[in-house]
């Protein structure tokens, strides 16, 4: 057995480890506050991408507009703003596309978007609008040349009704011009495993970038995982036991839980990462310290 030196994550990664943050638009200018501290804390890490996320029905369609704008002329960070099907019609939809490339927004992430009425209930394409993610992929491309993620499911869309069903669909939305699959967040890494050599045998060689989620309230977490089919393990269940009304020593153990996760990740070969921030910084951050992002820059600050 390997002693704990030894383990790929102990050691200086022969490929720098990269990582990407999604945020969502502010609903008030208390959060538009929290939100740019968060910000301008995760700059320093240099992270690939900023991802903005895009509320269901187009909901926060002008805030995820007006936060793209403000991250790409105040920071240097380069922003990718969610787009979804739902609620627009495609020449809607294909005006927001080019108000992006006009705006110098060069990364786009296409979704099919959940329902109106919310995660759980049917979803309805629009009349005149894009039915799904892989035309919504089709579409974008025909405009511009952007580069353009798109989701991928470790544990199947709530709505897939088997894994062929999920991976068809993926390859649809690969074939239709998807750069890369940013996957919803999970909690076992053999789920992930398992995931990659699915879509290894369906043919699809595009970078997946495992979603991470540091979590800051665990009931939250529970209720919005039964909701996209995120299993929680039992292991997971028994650290949070008991810490409702103890936030310090949670943020202790949400910080913990995504390290040990990411590390394991970064043993099995992973060297990018998404990390879903809550629009929070403190536990993303302390997380890519661990991993060795920004080390650089601060070793320089202290010479």
């Amino acid at each position: 057995m390997n002693s704990v030196s030894n383990r790929r994550s102990h050691q200086a990664a022969p490929t720098p480890i990269t990582a990407s943050f999604e945020f969502f638009p502010p609903k008030s200018d208390k959060m538009a506050e929290t939100l740019w501290n968060t910000v301008q804390r995760l700059a320093p890490l240099h992270p690939s991408f900023v991802s903005v996320t895009y509320g269901a029905g187009g909901s926060t369609r002008e805030r995820t507009h007006k936060t793209v704008e403000r991250i790409l002329k105040e920071t240097d960070l380069a922003p990718a703003a969610h787009l979804t099907c739902v609620g627009a019609s495609q020449e809607e939809i294909d005006g927001i596309v080019k108000d992006y490339w006009d705006l110098g927004v060069r990364h786009l992430v296409a979704l099919r978007g959940d329902p109106l009425e919310g995660i759980g209930t049917r979803y309805t394409p629009h009349n005149n609008g894009y039915p799904y993610a892989s035309d919504l992929v089709s579409g974008i491309k025909k405009i511009a040349n952007f580069d353009i993620s798109v989701s991928g499911y470790p544990e199947k869309h709530p709505e897939s009704g088997s894994w062929q069903t999920e991976i068809d669909n993926l390859k649809r939305k690969v074939d239709a011009g998807a750069d890369r699959i940013i996957t919803q967040y999970f909690f076992d890494n053999d789920v992930f495993d398992a995931y990659l050599d699915r879509i290894a045998a369906a043919g699809i060689n595009i970078p997946v970038i495992p979603g991470i989620l540091p979590i800051h309230n665990f009931e939250q977490t529970m209720v919005f995982s039964a909701k996209c089919g995120t299993s929680i393990p039992q292991w997971l269940a028994r650290r949070f036991a008991g810490l409702s009304n103890d936030p310090e020593t949670r943020k202790l153990v949400g910080v913990s839980v995504a390290c040990e996760q990411a590390m394991d990740l970064v043993d099995r070969g992973i060297n990018d990462f998404h990390f879903y921030t809550m629009n929070r910084a403190d536990l993303t951050y302390a997380i890519c310290h661990m991993l060795g992002m920004g080390q650089s820059e601060q070793k320089g600050l202290a010479a």
